[in-house]
């Protein structure tokens, strides 16, 4: 497995583990549980760690499909210039997460209001890597650009008539 391969594997973890760790904050807010407070604030570590994993084998990703047809320079240029705002927010997400955790085993008085601010950073987080991924899947995938067609070839076409 070689990093652009990598790299389309580990893109899927910052966005669903930011919402899915944002679901499970929602719910140790709603509960006032601190074990599933602190499971979300793991989600989201784990998530900046993906998203910094992404984001380092994107160039490695780049070189393999820059030169096949039908890729357009602009395309990945547009991923590549939105994926930095996806990784700060994901960094900032995964070190406010580790102070989360930190709060909440000292029993902190601010670990409410701390928990609910990284709820909305994970928010933003979602939507920023949400977006990065929408522009990814751009690079290669003709079925999610507005107006792009795909050529079908019909020239190696087997007959199925015995």
């Amino acid at each position: 497995m070689d990093q652009a391969h990598v790299h389309l594997v580990i893109t899927h973890l910052p966005i669903f583990g930011s919402i899915l760790g944002g679901f499970v904050l929602a719910y140790g807010l709603w509960t006032k549980s601190n074990e599933t407070k602190i499971a979300a604030y793991g989600l989201f570590i784990i998530s900046s760690i993906g998203a910094g994993i992404a984001y380092l084998t994107g160039e490695a990703a780049e070189e393999s499909v820059e030169h096949l047809p039908g890729i357009f320079e602009a395309t990945i240029e547009r991923h590549e210039d939105f994926a930095i705002y996806a990784l700060v927010s994901l960094i900032i997400l995964g070190l406010s997460s580790i102070l989360g955790i930190f709060l909440t085993l000292k029993k902190s008085s601010a670990t409410r209001t701390w928990a609910f601010v990284i709820f909305l950073i994970s928010l933003v987080s979602f939507g920023l890597v949400a977006r990065t991924g929408y522009l990814g899947g751009q690079i290669r995938h003709s079925e999610i650009v507005k107006g792009a067609t795909t050529p079908i070839d019909n020239t190696e076409s087997e007959s199925y008539d015995d």
